[in-house]
């Protein structure tokens, strides 16, 4: 019979695993309190949040939500980073939280309902953010259309200034 502090953790576990766009699992060991209280909030900022689950726990939890299972990496202390609408900004965080501090050690996760390793997360980490990714495509879009409009516009420049030009001569006359 299962007790009722594990229960209440694996409806927490199901709870956080529901609409998931990503999880990263940390091993936190070694840091101090601040180091995790800079952690955590550098991961809230991110829109993500950050918990400690038993690795039991979360295993029971991904089994019943269908997700794949991550013994490997469920290994040793985790905390679990779940992300919102935007997991490279949460993996972001992290890469550059264990760029200063090296006791922090990224082990893996789910993205999109696959499991990925620490160099996956590491990669995901470097990709461009949403905003940036959107504001490159419009920039691609709308580069081939300015360029139209230029070229489209190029005679009318050039009679607007030959009429110009003739004006002055007048002018000068």
């Amino acid at each position: 019979m299962a007790n009722a502090q594990n229960t209440e953790m694996l409806e927490a576990v199901k709870a956080d695993l529901t609409d998931l766009s990503a999880m990263w699992v940390v091993d936190y060991r070694g840091l101090t309190v601040k180091e995790i209280q800079a952690l955590r909030r550098s991961i809230r900022e991110a829109g993500a949040t950050m918990t400690v689950y038993k690795n039991t726990i979360m295993h029971i939890g991904l089994e019943q939500a269908g997700l794949p299972a991550i013994d490997d990496v469920l290994a040793g202390p985790s905390a679990f980073v779940f992300s919102g609408e935007d997991p490279v900004a949460s993996a972001k965080a992290l890469k550059d939280f264990a760029k200063t501090n090296n006791k922090l050690e990224i082990k893996g996760g789910i993205m999109d309902g696959q499991a990925v390793d620490a160099e996956q997360v590491n990669a995901i980490a470097s990709l461009p953010s949403r905003e940036e990714l959107i504001a490159k495509l419009l920039g691609t879009i709308s580069n081939p259309l300015v360029k139209t409009v230029r070229v489209l516009n190029g005679p009318m420049e050039a009679f607007a200034r030959c009429v110009s030009a003739i004006a002055d001569q007048k002018d000068a006359a």
